[in-house]
């Protein structure tokens, strides 16, 4: 199988784990006073789960076992002429090609792993693609009705969105593992230069006379605005506690670029503050592009029928609509564009403006089932293209009518897996209390997130602490940052009716989620070499990691750098309910933003030189400036 979040990719992370940031299964980190791990209790298996085939306009198919996996479109593209469909189909690694005069789906063409983003270049002769864990470009062409892959350009750290320029001569990517931009001259396909900009720099937009560049930093929770010609930042836009940013697209005058985004509010986890928008709550935004101006934004939650996980968006080219897709609640979101009301200082409230609320005219909601991801609108202004993950389908949806017209199914099994069923829960915002957030909504594509959270799981109420990845997290036992949860079954089931304060979930909702959980794996680490060795100075690093010295491998050992016991290290806090935390993994600490239990280091120097040195751990004495510069080359490889 491949590894994504379809697969590995197969995010069930966050159920198990996290119902929306449950720390359930999170590992602290720490050493000395080791508690003996529990045996973890017996995982009963179940049947696969039986789904009706979806119905699909007719079509060939060019890869043969074509149904013996999912496609999982998280994205799609259409030909300037409107001809052509391409879908990014993120389990299968592979990019689908679709006549939209006929509907019909007439191959698929293998990429590179992961694909998340992809765009037609201006003329319409090429196609970019970017290939996440490949930490590729690639470009494909249409010929004699097919994708031909014509090209490639490895940038590495990561590539996600893409912005390309008006005369199709370069593209801007975003490397979310290094807080890059790459440009990309397409017609030699290299990378020009690299420009830095925030944490996690997911997805990005041009203003119509390529001088501006939005970035969306996802792990700084700000808006870079760059200038294109000289590569300096102009100036940031904060999100305060913003989290999971969406796709960004830029106004047809050029003034504004629009999101998506959520909030966590850094309140405790109670239905009264759930229903107020206070705990997680999602919005579209928009910052100005010709100058520095306080972020406007709406609040998308409707009372008793909040929205989840908004993701993409798309403003019709007579800038009448607006649909964005909100992916944890299965729907489509309708506005009229200029009747949004938008407010900066002093907003927007908590719910949704009841102008909005009341008038079908301004908003609507349709729901398309699935998890709607990427969207892109035709030039008649009416018909959406819908790329829906977890039906292996492209929807295309009539905005006039509010109905889906018609779906054309991608290809996939006949019967879902249960790791599959445990996938769609884990993406499912209707699972918490009147569905405001779901398991991914913490646990972005099954790892973390840029904000430290309360998830009510440690006894206490308001003691903050990061969200750690969910890859491998079956194989990590105990859980919790402070080790206490020890059966999974029961952390399924904690996740959500505490955390999320949704409905107990069956016993067959929890093994699908475990299933889930243990298809979850490391992506590949951009750190290393081509050859996926070790770097001078990790090699070095590696030295320093397993020295007396240091005494990293002390509590950090083993395939998955952990020792599964519970130690002090003197980070913890007198309103603990437990003492001590439990030895986190160290594998793809390069991904996060927040370390330590609380989230008070943001970056690995500050651990190793400060909170978490070796002077304050083991009483060994400090490391050298070159030492320390080895370490954080060789933890960044793992």
């Amino acid at each position: 199988m491949s590894r994504h979040p379809g697969k590995a990719s197969n995010l069930i992370a966050m159920l198990a784990i996290i119902a929306v940031a449950t720390p359930l299964l999170w590992r602290g980190l720490s050493r000395s006073a080791a508690i003996p791990p529990a045996t973890p209790a017996p995982i009963e298996n179940a049947a696969p789960l039986p789904i009706e085939k979806v119905a699909s306009a007719p079509g060939q198919r060019t890869e043969p076992n074509s149904n013996t996996r999912d496609r999982s479109p998280v994205d799609l593209a259409l030909s300037p002429d409107g001809r052509w469909l391409v879908t990014a189909n993120q389990i299968a690694n592979t990019v689908s090609l679709i006549d939209t005069r006929s509907s019909q789906l007439l191959g698929e063409t293998k990429c590179g792993d992961y694909p998340i983003d992809l765009a037609f270049t201006p003329e319409g002769q090429r196609l970019l693609v970017t290939s996440q864990w490949a930490g590729k470009v690639q470009v494909f062409e249409i010929r004699q009705n097919a994708l031909v892959l014509t090209g490639e350009v490895q940038i590495g750290f990561d590539p996600a969105g893409i912005a390309i320029t008006s005369d199709g001569k370069r593209a801007y990517v975003g490397q979310v593992a290094n807080a890059q931009v790459a440009e990309i001259d397409l017609e030699n396909l290299t990378v020009l230069r690299r420009l830095a900009v925030g944490q996690w720099p997911r997805y990005l937009t041009l203003t119509p006379d390529d001088r501006r560049l939005a970035v969306g930093n996802g792990g700084d929770s700000d808006i870079s605005v760059v200038d294109t010609v000289t590569g300096e930042t102009l100036y940031e836009e904060p999100l305060a506690n913003g989290t999971n940013l969406g796709q960004m697209r830029t106004s047809a005058d050029g003034k504004y670029a629009y999101f998506t985004w959520m909030v966590y509010r850094t309140n405790p986890i109670t239905i009264s503050n759930i229903r107020r928008g206070w705990v997680l709550a999602s919005r579209i935004g928009r910052v100005r592009l010709d100058g520095a101006s306080y972020r406007e934004a709406i609040s998308l939650d409707v009372p008793g029928k909040a929205v989840a996980d908004p993701h993409d968006l798309v403003i019709s080219d007579d800038q009448q609509w607006l649909v964005a897709s909100a992916s944890g609640t299965h729907e489509l979101l309708i506005y009229r564009l200029d009747e949004m009301p938008f407010i900066a200082v002093g907003g927007p409230g908590d719910l949704i403006d009841r102008r909005l609320q009341y008038d079908r005219k301004l908003f609507d909601r349709l729901d398309v089932g699935g998890r709607p991801m990427g969207l892109r609108m035709a030039d008649d202004n009416r018909t959406l293209y819908v790329a829906n993950y977890l039906r292996n389908a492209v929807q295309i949806v009539d905005l006039e009518k509010r109905s889906i017209t018609a779906e054309i199914d991608l290809g996939g099994p006949d019967q879902k897996t249960l790791a599959r069923k445990g996938m769609e829960i884990f993406y499912d915002g209707q699972r918490s209390l009147d569905q405001w957030y779901s398991c991914h909504s913490c646990h972005q594509e099954g790892g973390t997130n840029a904000r430290p959270m309360d998830t009510w799981n440690d006894g206490t109420e308001m003691s903050l602490k990061t969200v750690l990845p969910l890859h491998d997290v079956t194989q990590t036992f105990p859980w919790t940052w402070h080790g206490w949860q020890r059966n999974m079954t029961e952390a399924m089931e904690k996740s959500i009716t505490s955390t999320m304060q949704g409905e107990a979930p069956t016993a067959h909702d929890k093994q699908a989620l475990i299933a889930y959980l243990a298809t979850l794996e490391p992506p590949p680490n951009p750190f290393r070499n081509a050859e996926g060795k070790l770097t001078d100075a990790a090699r070095r690093g590696k030295t320093v990691f397993f020295s007396e010295k240091a005494g990293c491998a002390d509590c950090h050992n083993g395939p998955r750098f952990t020792d599964g016991q519970i130690h002090d290290v003197g980070l913890g806090s007198d309103k603990d309910a437990y003492q001590g935390y439990n030895t986190p993994s160290l594998i793809g600490v390069y991904r996060k933003v927040r370390l330590l239990h609380s989230g008070r280091a943001r970056d690995l120097k500050r651990v190793i030189n400060d909170l978490h040195s070796p002077g304050r751990v083991n009483g060994n004495g400090e490391l050298t400036d070159q030492e320390s510069a080895d370490l954080i080359a060789y933890l960044k490889s793992l």
